[in-house]
């Protein structure tokens, strides 16, 4: 007798079932139009509905010109009004890892001073230690192929470790804040030796970060078999994170966290809402997608140096045929930015070092050459309400793939960084606590009478 999982089988009833689901759930797009619905709660324009205020980052896409028209400019990221460029550019100037740095600024609205970046180092230095057998009867136990839903359950395991878990003064949040901050990469990378070992029989390595080390070069050693690591690639790597450590409250992370956070909700709770949305492929997952379509561009394109080629490969991908034929050109555009990204603007010249020192430099010069052509087949093919231009996402998962880091990985590093920013929203959220975040939605269902059991007829799908 083949035993059945009730799990993972799709019957015929619960595929009639879904067929309904689907059916009755389907609303028109006339509807959205005439009750002028802003979609994704953004307009038209890529302009998104003001739904708050926050002093812990701005994204600057457009400017006033000199008649008073708005109009496109090369985007700008400010972290409590520093340009991320700034930022980026001072503490490599000054051969600092900058990721510590950035957190501290974002939760304290302030740029350390020497002794204060130390004290904080220190401090979450202090907090990277799991509870004891956390790693043996949390992690090891029923490891997931998604190192997201891992990192998710071990965040909401952590609440039956905390004796004041549902505290939320914000001395207890920013307490709980900083640990999760300072666990993140052990709980992530943690989670993938687990699942090499157990599903794949890979060997299981543990090791122990050092306090010594910034949170990129405690990634790198942890991970590694031998916990070496160049220079260049924990540089590169700092800078990734805090690239990719705050992005306005507007993204669906973040503003996830602000919407959990406005019931009253604990931390745990909070921060795991918010890697089931980075979790998502138009989100944190990005970047893989990025990869696996310059994987699919090699199979197919002969010759990386023929513009013809793989411009046409460009054009078969919006056409729906190439790669996944969903009509995308991953890594390009941005629901923001039109003319430029300035955190990939950032990252370009550290990805040419990277590639340099790795002998990659043709996949990169192939990389900058797709860019390029992108925007004018983009431009070609779409009606373009704004510019288009390279996201993040187009070159970070290139950086990681030259860091060996495996693609499981990819957007739990993503949640390493980001934790910083969602820790300083949830705090602000907490600080000005006025009402629960509650939108509306109209309904569009007409008016229906009940009708008693004997009378009813079943309904064509």
């Amino acid at each position: 007798m083949t035993s059945i999982n009730p799990y993972t089988v799709e019957t015929p009833q619960l595929l009639e079932l879904a067929e309904l689901c689907k059916k009755g759930g389907y609303i028109g797009e006339e509807l959205y139009q005439k009750y002028d619905v802003k979609r994704g709660l953004r307009d038209i324009n890529g302009k998104g509905v003001l739904a708050g205020l926050t002093e812990i980052s701005e994204i600057q896409s457009t400017e006033v010109d000199a008649f008073g028209a708005t109009i496109p400019c090369e985007g700008r990221l400010y972290y409590h009004g520093i340009n991320v460029k700034e930022l980026v550019s001072g503490f490599i100037r000054e051969k600092r890892f900058g990721f510590e740095e950035t957190t501290y600024l974002l939760l304290f609205g302030q740029l350390p001073t020497s002794q204060q970046l130390t004290d904080f180092s220190e401090l979450l230095a202090y907090y990277r230690s799991l509870p004891t057998s956390f790693v043996r009867d949390i992690i090891m136990k029923a490891p997931s192929r998604d190192m997201m839903n891992t990192l998710a359950r071990s965040v909401l395991t952590l609440y039956s470790y905390d004796d004041r878990a549902d505290d939320i003064s914000i001395p207890n949040v920013l307490r709980q804040c900083l640990q999760l901050i300072a666990l993140f990469p052990m709980l992530s990378v943690y989670g993938y030796q687990a699942f090499k070992h157990y599903h794949e029989g890979k060997s299981l390595y543990i090791h122990s970060p050092l306090p010594e080390l910034s949170t990129a070069e405690n990634i790198l050693r942890i991970l590694r078999p031998n916990k070496k690591y160049t220079a260049l690639e924990a540089r590169v790597l700092d800078v990734a994170l805090v690239l990719h450590a705050e992005h306005g409250g507007g993204n669906n992370s973040t503003f996830t966290t602000h919407v959990v956070s406005s019931s009253g909700t604990d931390t745990y709770s909070a921060v795991a809402a918010a890697i089931g949305s980075l979790k998502g492929p138009r989100h944190g997952g990005a970047n893989i997608k990025v990869v696996q379509m310059f994987e699919d561009l090699k199979e197919h394109v002969k010759n990386w140096h023929d513009k013809g080629e793989i411009r046409d490969y460009l054009h078969r991908l919006l056409n729906k045929q190439a790669f996944d034929n969903a009509g995308l050109i991953y890594g390009m555009g941005h629901a923001v930015y039109s003319l430029s990204d300035p955190r990939a603007d950032v990252f370009r010249t550290f990805v040419k070092n990277l590639s340099e020192e790795k002998g990659r430099e043709e996949e990169y010069e192939l990389y900058s050459l797709v860019e390029r052509l992108a925007k004018e087949v983009i431009g070609e093919e779409r009606r373009i309400y704004k510019g288009v231009s390279a996201n993040v996402d187009f070159y970070s998962g290139f950086v990681y793939s030259m860091l060996d880091l495996p693609t499981e990985l990819f957007t739990p590093i993503f949640a390493v960084s980001r934790i910083s920013g969602w820790s300083a929203h949830r705090i602000e959220e907490l600080c000005n606590a006025g009402k629960i975040i509650r939108p509306s939605y109209g309904s569009v269902s007409p008016r229906r009478e009940y009708v008693p059991m004997a009378e009813r007829t079943i309904q064509e799908i």
